[in-house]
């Protein structure tokens, strides 16, 4: 038999979303101005799964938390908003985001230094999970809420592993979409993409305010 006849396509589908909470954040804020993190991951999964019409099957957040010498409000934040994500049992992976000092140029020509935050090592974990959700056949459709290109291995490793099962999986990949939006495309290498526009994206909040 060969791979193009044994890729049968499910009837119901199991999605599992995998999200990248500052990338997707970083995004959102660049196409539609929302200056915190203020969406709902459940509400957007729900969301696009019923428009595929997919079963939602989990939910998968990763992020980067600021240490509380550098940004107390925004460590409470992330505190109260990942603890909120666990009790509606979403699967949260976290990690401390480390700290660099860079020199640059002012605007009257002196130098200075300013502290930039960086994630290590989420985006690595993200990818593992995917591959060892595919490969443990926990999914038939991933949809990644990222622009990442780092992760366009893992996308490729599980279509691999697609092709060894002799199983359907789809990858598709949703970001905020629209006329400010800035790169408009997914990661390179998903079977598709979910474009989301301001509106389809607006109705997919959490009205609640974590950064009390």
């Amino acid at each position: 038999m060969s791979h193009k006849q044994s890729l049968q396509e499910p009837r119901e589908k199991r999605a599992v979303a995998f999200f990248d909470g500052r990338n997707l954040y970083r995004h959102a804020k660049t196409a539609f101005g929302h200056h915190h993190p203020n969406y709902d991951p459940q509400k957007l999964h729900a969301a696009i799964c019923e428009r595929r019409c997919w079963q939602s099957s989990a939910v998968r957040f990763y992020t980067g938390v600021p240490k509380s010498e550098h940004s107390p409000r925004w460590r409470r934040y992330w505190g109260n908003r990942l603890f909120a994500m666990e009790c509606k049992g979403i699967h949260v992976t976290k990690r401390i985001l480390q700290y660099h000092s860079e020199q640059v140029t002012l605007p009257d020509g002196s130098t200075g230094k300013i502290v930039r935050a960086r994630e290590k090592r989420i985006d690595v974990r993200l990818a593992l999970d995917m591959v060892r959700g595919a490969w443990l056949n926990q999914y038939d459709v991933a949809v990644l809420f990222s622009q990442d290109q780092d992760l366009m291995e893992a996308v490729e490793e599980i279509k691999a592993i697609s092709r060894e099962q002799y199983r359907w999986i789809r990858l598709v990949c949703a970001f905020p979409d629209g006329p400010n939006a800035f790169p408009r495309r997914g990661v390179q290498g998903c079977h598709e993409s979910f474009r989301m526009e301001e509106d389809f994206y607006n109705q997919c909040l959490d009205a609640r305010d974590y950064r009390q």
